[in-house]
């Protein structure tokens, strides 16, 4: 478990709700240049999320895994936020509708962006709903 001073305040946001805040050790999300992970007073940084998985070590010890739809991290006086259109927990994940989804998006047309950017997103889901 993380002492007080080696806290981050993290804030996993999907446009429609707030999917997790609190306190955490350690957060890892993928984003447009590779993995990242984020400790204590990390450098103040801005960058694009790619379709993924976002971790947070949670200083009560949990590890929590999400599913994000791209977005943004932005880390800051140890502060975490991460924005996405859609981001859901790993435990609140469907996962025979994640596989239908890729299914539908493997089906698709392999010119059609909108299909294939579904299907990485199904296949985040299932990949998070894996790692609980």
């Amino acid at each position: 478990m993380a002492s007080e001073g080696d806290q981050l305040q993290v804030e996993l946001v999907a446009a429609d709700r707030t999917v997790w805040s609190g306190q955490a050790s350690m957060v890892v999300a993928k984003t447009a240049e590779g993995d990242i992970g984020v400790l204590r007073n990390h450098a103040p940084l801005l960058s694009l999320l790619v379709e993924g998985l976002v971790e947070i070590d949670a200083v009560e010890g949990d590890r929590l895994v999400a599913a994000v739809d791209g977005g943004f991290l932005s880390v800051a006086n140890n502060r975490v936020s991460i924005l996405s259109e859609n981001a859901v927990l790993a435990a609140d994940i469907d996962v025979e509708a994640a596989r239908a989804a890729l299914e539908e998006a493997n089906a698709a047309d392999s010119d059609d962006e909108d299909a294939a950017a579904r299907g990485r997103a199904a296949q985040a889901r299932i990949r998070a709903a894996e790692r609980v």
